[in-house]
């Protein structure tokens, strides 16, 4: 058994941040999101995976990610040049993969159940396919299922207008071999993209075994802001330990649950958990509330932040309003001008998002 994790596309809801780099590299609660789906799959005892990168961000991806050695596993990095679709993906890989079948992982995605009995399911079963499934409000904006009483999936509708039923596609496969001649029996769809509802549809059509599972527990897809900020509380909620190995004045406070790596330095601050704070950080006169990661190398000096993302070399200096729901990208910076007359101040790049608070 082998697994496929995707980690191309270009995460455009997730910009400015994805501009220069992987979607599934940004961190929740200090550990890239793609982390979390290699974890889950060793975790069901596969250890060969392929991971498939784009041109754009794949030399990131093998460079953070590595080997596999950290989790146990050996990974071979797949080059995608272009976004033609995840069955597409999966005949770029067909190298890789051969005969053997394959769980596939969208690598945005967060659950919170073990893969273990979905795998045991279908190896069980002797499937060509096992999808996995998740109630939603909204499945006009998913993948849609059609399933009888005994999980057996009667059809697969992409994005419908009026949706067969709300158990949505969440990016979790299990494929036999099978899947590879369906994927050559189809055309690409109306947006240029092999599809893989199509080929998992050909299976249907062909009478292979296809059959769904619903997912219980939560489930995220981490490609909005408030996607992410959500994955990062529910984390810090369930996965935190607390550790501090960095230095803590007298005057500071530590309530809760919370980790503060080495290097760090908080000074006359109040941190109150669930908070994770990484490696070779200042931070001073601070307030940090919770539902807060802070990355590496970070400094803060005089502010108020409470349930939000701040990605490794960011500095906010002299904030005197609270910060919440916000995410803060990798080295960007945010002072208070020193100088006359009293303005704002900014560069903004494309896609950026900034509220104000009124006067």
């Amino acid at each position: 058994m082998k697994a496929l994790i995707l980690s191309g596309g270009k995460g455009t809801r997730l910009r400015p941040l994805t501009y220069t780099g992987a979607k599934q590299l940004v961190p929740v609660a200090n550990k890239p999101i793609l982390w979390y789906g290699i974890e889950a799959i060793v975790a069901a005892g596969i250890k060969s995976i392929g991971i498939i990168i784009s041109p754009e961000t794949g030399t990131e991806v093998r460079e953070i990610t590595g080997s596999g050695e950290r989790f146990g596993a050996e990974i071979t990095y797949i080059l995608q040049e272009s976004p033609a679709g995840l069955a597409h993906a999966v005949k770029v890989a067909r190298p890789f993969l051969g005969n053997d079948p394959f769980l596939m992982y969208l690598g945005d995605n967060l659950i919170e159940k073990d893969l273990t009995p979905f795998l045991s399911n279908f190896q069980a079963k002797n499937l060509d396919a096992l999808i996995l499934l998740r109630s939603v409000s909204n499945p006009r904006a998913f993948g849609v299922a059609e399933v009888d009483k005994n999980g057996k999936v009667l059809q697969l509708v992409e994005k419908p207008q009026v949706p067969p039923s709300n158990l949505a596609l969440i990016g979790i496969y299990f494929f036999s071999s099978a899947i590879q001649k369906a994927i050559d029996s189809i055309k690409p769809s109306p947006r240029g993209e092999l599809e893989i509802t199509d080929a998992i549809a050909a299976l249907i059509y062909q009478s292979k075994s296809v059959e769904a599972k619903k997912l219980d527990g939560w489930w995220l897809d981490t490609g909005k802001k408030d996607d992410l900020l959500e994955a990062n509380r529910i984390i810090l909620d369930t996965h935190l330990e607390e550790k501090i190995e960095g230095e803590v004045d007298s005057e500071s406070q530590v309530i809760g649950r919370v980790k503060i790596g080495k290097g760090t330095k908080l000074v006359n601050c109040t941190i109150r958990g669930p908070v994770v704070i990484g490696n070779n950080c200042y931070i001073e006169n601070c307030f940090i509330g919770p539902y807060t990661s802070i990355a590496d190398k970070v400094t803060l000096e005089g502010g108020d932040f409470e349930h939000s993302v701040v990605l490794e070399g960011a500095k906010l200096i002299g904030i005197e309003q609270r910060i919440v729901d916000s995410v803060i990208g990798r080295r960007a910076q945010l002072t208070v001008a020193s100088r006359l007359p009293k303005a704002l101040r900014f560069m903004i790049g494309d896609d950026s998002q900034i509220e104000l608070g009124g006067g």
